[in-house]
């Protein structure tokens, strides 16, 4: 039920996005909390890299911010695998100013994007 709720309040916000122009960043600044001991880490992607913590890998395929506005907003493309899960804990898009709209569902680490890299 919850992500039947999520997806369609993913799917009503499309068409704003959609109106949004975007520009490609080079990279994001992705921020990892791990819940059982509460650190926080934040690192510095280039999209197509990936990064590993204790048991998770988290790939950013690309980065997109709206044009001429690099600190307002981030539209991150995000792979994240468990090492032991079977599927993806997720795929998909993360927007920098509505982290619950797209969010993570695993029991130790929430993951999130900041901003967008300028591109080089």
């Amino acid at each position: 039920m919850r992500i039947a709720l999520t997806s369609l309040a993913f799917l009503m916000a499309l068409p704003g996005f959609a109106a949004v122009k975007t520009t490609n960043g080079s990279g994001a600044i992705i921020r990892m909390l791990d819940r059982v001991t509460g650190q926080v880490a934040d690192f510095e992607m280039q999209s197509g890299s990936t990064i590993e913590v204790a048991k998770i890998q988290v790939t950013l395929k690309e980065c997109r911010y709206p044009q001429r506005r690099l600190n307002t907003d981030a539209f991150a493309h995000l792979l994240i695998l468990d090492s032991r899960m079977d599927n993806p804990a997720f795929d998909g898009w993360m927007v920098a100013s509505s982290p619950a709209l797209s969010a993570l569902e695993h029991p130790r680490y929430d993951v999130w994007v900041i901003k967008c890299l300028a591109p080089k």
